[in-house]
């Protein structure tokens, strides 16, 4: 049986989403992620309010985690994973998961690319909404179409792409999809334009980061947002990683390629179910399991 495992991004994030983990062994993650950052971390996972998981560092930091404690607590159970993926942060965590990047390393790249994408954000005003029911020529008509800068941020699944920009861009870009016949476009609750141009400040300042970040060959292949490909080398992620930033998230077609390299089931790790949720929409035939709590481990006998 072929698995291939998948970490949520941004946005799967709820109030004391880590509590079920907290008398875990597995939550030795969060012991050594606050020995690397040198602050404390647990209270993103236990007891951190609403809005402060509205915030871009902490909310990262907090899905990022999550997702690292509960695969901290699957590897046991599962054999060799025949590939990698993640969500935007989550390709991140996916990086992580594959041994390509140390869990200290990671977890400190994962806050200053928080810090990063924030502080472009500040500098140029951004936002995002959701097409829901629209294709992906429905999208990028809108996107042309709208003055002012929009794109597309996310191919997430048929009929659900993400596109940001500027708010004039965003706003036109909506309109025209409604123009277009598009159901509904939803304004999302984040606070930037991400995987788009306007993130290209914080793009140099990865690249430059990166150059220091000590990178493995994945045990493996994990795969890349940009293109959707899977990738089994390291030093080819540090350009990979920079310029995720202000690529779109290809996920629709990861999904497709993960489906294509022979995988029979998805094991999402992590809060939530989204991600589940996007692969029944693009790859009906491979179903997906999920450890969010220590709850969820006894099934995975049945999957591993």
């Amino acid at each position: 049986m072929g698995i291939a495992v998948i970490f949520p991004g941004q946005g799967t994030q709820t109030v004391g989403m880590g509590a079920p983990w907290r008398d875990h062994a597995s939550w030795s993650v969060v012991d050594r992620a606050e020995s690397a950052l040198g602050e404390p971390l647990s209270a993103l996972l236990l007891d951190a309010p609403a809005e402060q998981l509205s915030r871009t560092r902490d909310a990262q930091l907090a899905v990022l985690l999550a997702s690292l404690v509960a695969w901290d607590a699957v590897q046991e159970h599962l054999e060799a994973p025949l590939a990698f993926a993640g969500h935007s942060l989550g390709q991140v965590t996916a990086l992580i998961a594959a041994g390509a990047l140390p869990l200290e390393e990671g977890v400190r790249f994962a806050a200053r690319r928080a810090e990063l994408t924030q502080a472009a954000a500040d500098t140029h005003p951004g936002r995002m909404a959701a097409l829901l029911g629209a294709s992906l020529d429905q999208a990028e008509d809108a996107c042309r179409t709208a003055p002012d800068g929009c794109w597309i941020a996310n191919d997430n699944a048929p009929g659900q792409v993400v596109i940001a920009g500027t708010p004039d861009g965003v706003k036109a870009g909506s309109a025209r999809a409604k123009e277009l016949g598009v159901k509904r476009a939803t304004p999302l609750n984040v606070g930037g334009a991400f995987h788009t141009p306007l993130m290209r400040t914080a793009a140099d300042g990865l690249s430059a980061d990166l150059s220091e970040v000590a990178l493995s060959p994945p045990v493996a292949p994990v795969l890349s947002n940009g293109d959707a490909q899977p990738y089994t080398d390291a030093d080819g992620w540090r350009s990979r990683l920079a310029v995720h930033v202000t690529d779109p998230v290809r996920w629709r077609t990861s999904m497709e390629t993960i489906a294509s390299m022979g995988t029979t089931r998805c094991l999402e790790v992590g809060h939530g179910t989204m991600l589940a949720a996007l692969a029944k929409r693009t790859v009906p035939d491979v179903p997906v399991s999920g450890v969010a709590t220590p709850g969820d481990l006894p099934a995975l006998t049945e999957v591993g």
